[in-house]
């Protein structure tokens, strides 16, 4: 498989193309682009199997670019090998509303397989990528039908290697023996600073090694074709450890400025353009030129991944006719429908069930729905235990040499690593036949904070169960305590946060992030047990708020979420009995989905005429949309048993009849409006 001229043509059309899309928007990062040309091409042409007119073929080799700034060369590769991408797209780059953003968005742009931007995600994806072929392989893969085998490729920076989600996710993968990841690192020795001898100095190589990585080194990135393409024939030969390939390269190679940090986040000036040019046998008075041999040449490789899916397509249909409920499963999860009937495993309660913590509501959920849903993959963070995440009789994901389970095991071991975990979730959600949820502590959903901003930005389908949601956690205290988190990801678009205060609710929560294909979703679930709440049910819970408790003539509303609804309803009784004041209950699960109600509804819950008043053990920030008063936790928890922090913070049934109180008489002849009435709809 020899390289010929019209390969290095193709291979400075890339980095031609990159400094012409940069300078016609004045922005962008041309070093990476031109500097990994090389390698892109290779890959691209020689390697990888895919089908630009297909683009979500499941059979698919992936394609991810963790250093998401370069991605002018994705976009090159995605226009020259014939996906939805124009010429024009490409002159589009980085302007509003054109599918060439400025990282990487996978909704947005045919054949991006993640958003990618924020460093160390990307690789972390590929891992998920990676996992999820490794199982889905296992699952339906039969003697005489590899159906699924293809490798995720990944190419990353020195920024993804220092980032420490990169380091938790690539720990996991080489446990985890994932022979199917190829990572290929630009080793330019450049960042933004400048030279990485100013902060990275670190033996890479060893410490992936370390990983259980197997690891190869390409001594000229720039010009070594043929030892390019040896370095990925090699790691696909290993099937028991990812790869990473350390590529020596120059950043912005052919510019005045290469090899330096000036050429990684500036577009080249024209003189520097116009040379390149000259230098590499392009017009310099031309720009976005692309010479018809090139065309021809990358459009001979996506032939033949179009050929590849037609034979797949063959070897699928006589699958069909042998493993009739494999094949229909599998279609099935890639159009991401759930199974017919599955919601009827949701467990209902009524007030005459025992109180149970919340958290072992959502265990009881995972169990009911585990066999009824099988594209549902989870795990947790070290804290099974805790989190009660691991469905009974479920085997563990783990690679079949270590005996520790199977690739066709639906429970994953990640280890303490919550951010890594988040990341790989995106990944795996991303393959296109799993469903992934992950557990831990809601107050270290925050490590994972930059992995779930990502869920929402890329519209996956991904699950936190987030246990010990509250200074109900008690005695870990204020280290362990969220107080700030709620509002933090309540604030994130595209995040549906829920705080279910009972089996009901908790029912309810799963219900909606099942059935939402495009919005993750944060499930925040008390330590200490909640009663069955008279009211509630599963129907009126999926809009996000209701009214659980009705009073005509109520003088107020307390409106509250979780473990709290339970104290306020005990609140309605005391001030009913020592005050004479008759109050009415909201219960308010999930601010998002809430909000997308239509305005009658919500005002019903949420009427002109009476004050409200918010109770959560959380910051109040938030809730002014919502209520006139807020009663919340602006300060750091404390530590001891749950009952004597709640006392502590007056979060009791006299706590909440004293604001209560203190809300009535603050607004007693003034006229009061509702928050849902507003000027305008804020922007969703």
């Amino acid at each position: 498989m020899g390289f010929t001229e019209v390969d290095t043509k193709t291979i400075n059309t890339i980095r031609v193309l990159a400094a012409d899309a940069t300078a016609h928007a004045n922005s962008g990062h041309p070093g990476a682009p031109m500097g990994m040309a090389p390698v892109a091409h290779v890959l691209f042409n020689k390697i990888m199997r895919f089908n630009p007119k297909n683009p979500k073929w499941l059979n698919r080799d992936r394609f991810v670019l963790s250093n998401g700034h370069g991605c002018m060369l994705q976009y090159a590769l995605l226009h020259l090998y014939g996906y939805a991408l124009s010429i024009d797209d490409l002159k589009a780059f980085r302007t509003v509303d054109s599918i060439t953003p400025g990282h990487p968005e996978a909704h947005d742009t045919p054949g991006v397989e993640v958003t990618t931007g924020p460093l160390g995600q990307g690789i972390s994806n590929a891992v998920g990528l990676a996992m999820a072929q490794a199982h889905t392989a296992a699952v339906f893969n039969k003697p005489g039908y590899d159906l699924v085998d293809n490798y995720t490729y990944a190419f990353l920076g020195d920024g993804c290697l220092m980032e420490g989600v990169s380091s938790e996710a690539c720990s996991l993968a080489g446990h985890l023996q994932l022979g199917n990841l190829i990572a290929v690192w630009d080793d330019n020795h450049i960042t933004i600073d400048g030279d990485t001898n100013q902060a990275f100095t670190e033996d890479v190589l060893k410490r992936y090694e370390s990983y259980g990585w197997h690891t190869i080194t390409v001594e000229d990135g720039d010009n070594d074709l043929e030892g390019i393409l040896h370095a990925f024939k090699k790691a696909q030969e290993v099937k028991d450890k990812p790869t990473l390939i350390q590529l020596k390269t120059i950043i912005g190679f052919g510019s005045k400025q290469q090899g330096t940090h000036g050429v990684h986040g500036a577009p080249l000036k024209a003189d520097d353009i116009k040379q390149l040019k000259e230098k590499f046998g392009f017009d310099p008075e031309k720009s976005f030129d692309v010479p018809q041999e090139v065309y021809d040449h990358c459009r001979k490789a996506s032939n033949a991944g179009a050929a590849a899916e037609e034979e797949w397509n063959k070897l699928f249909a006589k699958y069909s006719e042998e493993y009739k409920g494999e094949a229909a499963d599998l279609v099935r999860r890639q159009k991401g429908d759930l199974p017919e009937g599955w919601e009827k495993n949701l467990p209902v309660y009524t007030p005459a069930d025992a109180a149970v913590a919340s958290r072992k509501l959502s265990e009881i959920v995972i169990n009911k729905i585990f066999d009824a849903v099988p594209e549902l993959v989870g795990g947790s963070a070290d804290l099974t235990g805790s989190n009660l995440t691991r469905s009974k009789g479920s085997i563990d994901f783990q690679p079949p040499a270590t005996g520790l389970g199977t690739y066709d095991g639906r429970y994953i071991r990640y280890g303490v690593r919550e951010h890594g975990m988040g990341a790989i979730m995106n990944g795996l959600a991303a393959y296109g036949t799993i469903i992934p949820y992950g557990g831990t502590f809601l107050n270290f959903v925050s490590y994972a904070a930059g992995a779930v901003r990502l869920s929402a930005l890329s519209q996956v389908r991904a699950i936190w169960v987030a246990t010990h949601d509250s200074i109900g956690l008690g005695e870990d205290g204020p280290t362990h305590q969220p107080i700030e988190v709620l509002t933090h990801f309540r604030a994130l678009p595209n995040c549906m946060v829920w705080r279910p205060a009972d089996g009901n609710e908790t029912s309810a929560a799963y219900y909606v992030a099942l059935t939402s294909k495009h919005t993750p979703s944060i499930i925040a679930l008390s330590r200490q047990n909640l009663p069955q709440l008279e009211g509630s049910t599963i129907e009126k819970a999926i809009k996000g708020g209701y009214v659980l408790h009705e009073q005509e003539g109520a003088d107020i509303t307390l409106v509250s979420t979780g473990s709290e609804v339970c104290i306020a309803i005990d609140a309605v009784k005391l001030l009913a009995e020592k005050h004479s004041i008759k109050a009415r209950v909201v219960s308010l699960p999930c601010f998002e989905v809430f909000d997308t109600q239509p305005k009658d509804y919500q005002l019903s819950v949420l009427p002109d005429g009476i004050p409200s008043l918010s109770i959560e053990v959380m910051s109040t920030m938030g809730w002014e949309k919502y209520t006139h008063e807020q009663f919340g936790l602006n300060r750091f928890g404390a530590s001891g048993p749950y009952k004597d922090v709640y006392a502590k913070f007056e979060f009791t049934p006299e706590g909440i009849a004293k604001r209560a109180l203190q809300t009535i008489d603050f607004w007693k002849g003034v006229p009061v409006r509702s928050p849902i009435n507003r000027a305008f709809q804020q922007i969703l």
